[in-house]
């Protein structure tokens, strides 16, 4: 059993965590094999996350005067709290992809820039682009016009080669 001093440390701990995070996904974990859990932790590591098992009395501790509050407050079970440092549907995208080959593992809710969402909010952000995806789109949209204007110009120079070409070939116009 943890003494008082152990369970403020992690009070502080994981109310730091909640404080820093860009998103927190509270999930719950029954019967995975240890085997499953590990392979859980490395999905959402490699997505930049952190995952922890959460103590219910603590984690709404923790929770009090933060926006996850309302998220921890009647927390029941076994339950689990993912951390997204970086972007959020990153690590929504893997834990979803993690959520269809382990049906015991399921979503409850979660914490996006301060909003609490809801199990289906969860699936919601893990189906939107990534935040890299959508830079890569709106640099592809700023680069339409520009790639369109080239090819306009490069193609009356084209054009107007051939043509001359042509009056060349045709006697029209006089060889240098």
């Amino acid at each position: 059993m943890k003494t008082r001093e152990a369970k403020r440390q992690e009070v502080a701990t994981l109310r730091a965590l909640l404080e820093r995070s860009a998103a927190v996904f509270l999930t719950s974990f029954d019967k995975l094999t240890v085997e499953d859990d590990f392979q859980l932790r490395k999905t959402v590591r490699e997505a930049g996350g952190r995952y922890r098992v959460i103590k219910n009395t603590l984690a709404r501790l923790a929770a009090e005067n933060t926006p996850a509050a309302p998220l921890l407050k009647n927390l029941t079970g076994v339950n689990s709290l993912v951390f997204a440092d970086g972007d959020p549907v990153i690590v929504a995208k893997a834990l979803k992809n993690y959520a269809k080959d382990h049906p015991t593992f399921i979503f409850k809710g979660g914490i996006v820039e301060g909003r609490v969402i809801d199990a289906a909010g969860v699936e919601q952000l893990a189906e939107l682009p990534s935040r890299q995806e959508l830079f890569a789109r709106l640099l592809g949209l700023i680069q339409a016009p520009a790639t369109a204007l080239v090819r306009a110009l490069s193609g009356v120079g084209r054009n107007l080669a051939v043509v001359i070409d042509q009056a060349v070939k045709e006697g029209r116009f006089p060889a240098s």
